[in-house]
Formats: C-alpha cells, structure tokens, sequence
C-alpha cells in the first residue's frame, strides 16, 4: 500500500517525541512491502537539529511552504491507499482539507497528543492543526491516548470511527549496549523540558537527589529554562540524539519516566520513551496513570513511583532485582510493544476501517 502522511517531523527528535516513532514505523511498513510518502516542512528549529535518516521504502518531502508543494502533494493523495493527517502539523488545516477532498480511499486524522487537543478544545481554545468541522469528515481518527480520550473524540470532536494506535519502539535501534562515562549514574531522566511535568520531575528527581546526595542523576533533554533549579549532583547533559538513547538508558542503574500532566490525567498514554527504555533492558521508575498496568506490570516489569520516598528506595534495591525488572521489561516490549507489532496493527485497523466505509 502507500500511505502519505503530513506530520510535525521526522527528521528531527529535538523537542518532539514524534520523529522517532515515526522512523520505526515507517522502517518496519517498509519491511512489509509499503510505500509511506512523509510531508514535513522545513523549519529553522529542526534543520539545526536533525538527525541522520535512512528509511527504506520512505520518501521524505520536504518543503518551505505550502504553495510549494501543493500539487505534488494532491497528486500523492490521490494515488494514496491511506493519507493521514496529523496533530502539530504546521500545515494541518491545509493538509486536512487536501486530504479530505482529494484522497479516494482512506482518509485518517492521527493525533499523537490526545489530552493535549482535547484540553485545549474543552477550555475553547484554539486548537490550530483542527478545523471548524473538527475531525467529523475523516473516515478513520487513531488516537495516540486509549480509554476515555476515545469516547471525547468521538463526543466532542465528531469523530466517526476511532481507534487508540500507541507509541512504539524499534529493536534495531534500541537494545542493551555497553554504558558510557558521560552518562554513567544510579538514575536518568531523558525529556523535553515541559512546565506540566515540572511537580512530577521535583518529587521524582529532584528532592531524591537531595535525599541521596551521595548518588548521581544525570538529565538529558533540550529546552531547560536557566532558571532550572539543579542540584549538585545532578549532571545535565542537553539534548541526547536518538543513537545515543541506549547508551543513555543503558549508562544508569534506574531510569526515571515522567508522563505530561494532560496525559496522566487522562490515562492510557505510553510514551515512546517508556518502551524505549524498557527495549533496551533498564529498569524504568515511572510516574501511575490510569492504564499502565496494561501494558507493563508493576513491581516486575516496571516500578512506580508516587512519593520520593519511592524513588529512594528503589534507588537502594538490590542490583539484582533491578536486572530482573529491567529483563521482564525488555521481554514485554519486544513481545507486544515494537514498531512492527504497530505496523501490523495498522494494517488491521485499515482493513477494518474499509470493510466499514464498503459496507455504508
């Protein structure tokens, strides 16, 4: 098949967590015979932190305006099996009614930051890569958030047909390696910077620094205020660039996962982060929401954290039973949670969209 897809990047992982699942799925659709076709404009904040990709069976198209590309783009959505659309999208209104008005077969709306658009729509706020019809026109909406976030779509923003489709990680990039001094340390934390996770990042991080002064924390991530209140032996390391992610995770004895704010509260919403640790066989501490006992178990396959008091004493565990977690881990997440487990389910999700659109 061929899928066009307008997105926010995937060519850049600064200060997104888009680009890299993107690269994951689009190598394991490659694998299984697809064709994926990626919009993506070219932006001064990504081109000076891009990464190198390579993506068998991808074609990346990018551009500096619409107007540049808008009649290739027709012509590929025209010829496209599936054409998708989606959240931050810098042309989002112009992709959705491209795609809408001239794709013949399956026209999908993928929002990768659920809580955050309906947060957004709920408050009256504007939402910019959503239109005034909202996603009511769409044959098909997956949604990056499961549980309730399903139901809203459909309630709020007139969704027809709606499928939760998760975060994922790719083996072939993500697996246990050797540590590194510069990110050697008894805990990591790898994110952007984001004012909701701050209260989670101070119980979570911080105040056990404080406690165990005699450890060390390193963080990595880009857009840190230099108002941050870091501590002396937390050891800040800016952005981690996707190949470096296993040498991060692997460096630490426990790696710490913090879910934004909307998403916590509403539940069912896996970072990429989370299975990517966990591919790479490090014990993750994260954060509880609603639902994430469906996708690893507590006290084997992850720990959680509700008080600093947890984190310290998960600090101080035996390094065995860290290593048996970290192992549990590594199983669950090639055995249910990879880029070609998601491919595969995308593919039934489209042939059940279809079978629905025949049968109207």
């Amino acid at each position: 098949m061929k899928l066009v897809i307008f997105g926010l990047t995937i060519t850049s992982s600064w200060g997104n967590g888009h680009a890299t699942l993107w690269r994951g799925l689009c190598r394991a659709l490659g694998r299984r015979g697809h064709q994926v076709v990626f919009y993506e404009r070219d932006v001064p904040y990504y081109a000076a932190h891009r990464d190198p990709v390579e993506l068998a069976g991808t074609t990346i198209r990018l551009y500096s305006s619409w107007d540049e590309i808008r009649d290739r783009a027709r012509t590929d959505a025209m010829d496209a099996d599936l054409a998708m659309v989606t959240s931050y999208c810098p042309d989002g209104l112009a992709a959705s009614e491209l795609v809408l008005s001239e794709c013949r077969r399956l026209r999908v709306f993928y929002d990768m930051d659920t809580p955050i658009t309906l947060e957004r729509f709920m408050r009256g706020e504007s939402v910019p890569y959503i239109g005034a019809r909202a996603l009511r026109d769409f044959d098909l909406v997956l949604s990056f958030t499961g549980g309730g976030a399903l139901d809203a779509l459909r309630e709020r923003l007139g969704a027809r047909r709606v499928a939760p489709f998760y975060g994922s990680v790719d083996p072939e990039t993500h697996a246990n390696v050797s540590s590194v001094d510069d990110y050697r340390c008894d805990m990591s934390y790898l994110g952007t910077y984001a004012a909701d996770r701050q209260a989670a990042l101070d119980a979570f991080f911080l105040d056990p620094s404080d406690q165990l002064s005699d450890q060390k924390f390193v963080l990595g991530g880009a857009l840190y205020p230099a108002a941050f209140p870091w501590r002396k032996n937390i050891f800040f390391v800016g952005h981690v660039s996707p190949p470096k992610h296993p040498a991060f995770y692997c460096s630490s004895r426990l790696t710490l996962n913090i879910t934004r704010g909307a998403m916590a509260r509403m539940g069912f919403c896996p970072s990429g982060r989370l299975f990517e640790a966990a591919a790479c066989g490090v014990p993750v501490l994260s954060d509880w929401w609603e639902g994430l006992d469906q996708f690893f178990l507590p006290d084997s396959e992850i720990l959680l954290a509700r008080t600093s008091n947890d984190v310290v004493r998960a600090l101080n565990m035996p390094a065995e039973d860290l290593a048996a977690i970290g192992r549990a881990a590594r199983e669950r997440a090639l055995a249910c949670h990879t880029s070609d487990s998601r491919a595969g389910e995308l593919e039934k999700i489209m042939d059940s969209a279809r079978s629905a659109a025949a049968a109207i």
